[in-house]
Formats: C-alpha cells, sequence, structure tokens
C-alpha cells in the first residue's frame, strides 16, 4: 500500500470519526455517566454499547 493511499485511508477514518462525535449519542455518552437511571445498571467500554438495547428493549431486570 503506498504512502498516499494510507494517508488518504488514515485521513478518511479520522472524518468518520470526527462525523460520528458529532452525533447525538455520542455527545450524550460524553455529558453522561453510563449508567442507567431507572435499574442503576452501569455500563463500561466492553458492554456500552447495550446501554442503547437495554433502554429500548425496558430489559431492566
Amino acid at each position: 500500500m503506498s504512502s498516499d493511499k494510507l494517508d488518504r485511508a488514515v485521513a478518511d477514518a479520522r472524518m468518520a470519526r470526527d462525523q460520528r462525535e458529532k452525533g447525538y449519542r455520542e455527545q450524550s455518552l460524553k455529558m453522561y455517566p453510563w449508567v442507567c437511571g431507572r435499574c442503576a445498571r452501569e455500563f463500561n467500554r466492553q458492554n456500552l454499547q447495550q446501554l442503547t438495547v437495554h433502554h429500548r428493549d425496558h430489559n431492566h431486570d
């Protein structure tokens, strides 16, 4: 892989990350603790994607 292609791939990845960080979910995760307000379940980096599913499914057991 040439350095131009590599530079372009890195630039594309950074732009995608920047776009993702502008979204509501990413901003919310930066502002609020990773804890369910209803059942007090804590989330970490390994299971953070479950936070959204946890709330949508109302799985607070």
